[in-house]
């Protein structure tokens, strides 16, 4: 799939790290480094801005080595990039940790990830099929 891409920032485009990985790497496209404080939230510009097929969404995920080892994330993870959305992509960090965590320009900072959806259309009725599981929800299967 070829995705039209807009990049203003003074890095590469997104790459996939190996030929299987299902995310690309965004960057922080920043002038400044920037202080992330313990539990403060920002928003990090990439400088990029895409154009994606309908029936597509890029989802922005957590990069796994940040959130471990230093805990930063993202906030509304996933972030849902909407296919008729042409802004620049921006990604909401927040820092978890005890710590300050320091935001370097380049710094890959979250994964892009695209995916297929379908859109849903709702049918209003009286009741619903019954399940096994039926209304069980949060630990309704107990712990092992």
């Amino acid at each position: 799939m070829k995705i039209k891409i807009v990049n203003t920032s003074h890095h590469p485009l997104p790459e996939y790290a190996t030929p299987m990985s299902a995310g690309l790497d965004l960057r922080a496209n920043l002038d400044a480094p920037l202080k992330l404080q313990p539990m403060q939230r920002c928003l990090v510009p990439t400088g990029l801005r895409i154009a994606l097929p309908q029936g597509y969404e890029a989802q922005v995920r957590p990069r796994s080595g940040l959130a471990l080892k230093r805990g930063i994330t993202v906030l509304n993870a996933p972030g849902t990039i909407d296919a008729d959305y042409r802004g620049e992509i921006g990604v909401i960090l927040i820092n978890l940790s005890q710590d300050s965590f320091v935001i370097n320009d380049g710094e890959r900072i979250a994964q892009l990830v695209i995916a297929a959806y379908e859109q849903a259309e709702f049918e209003a009725v009286e009741s619903l099929d019954q399940t096994e599981r039926g209304e069980g929800g949060f630990g309704h299967s107990g712990m092992q």
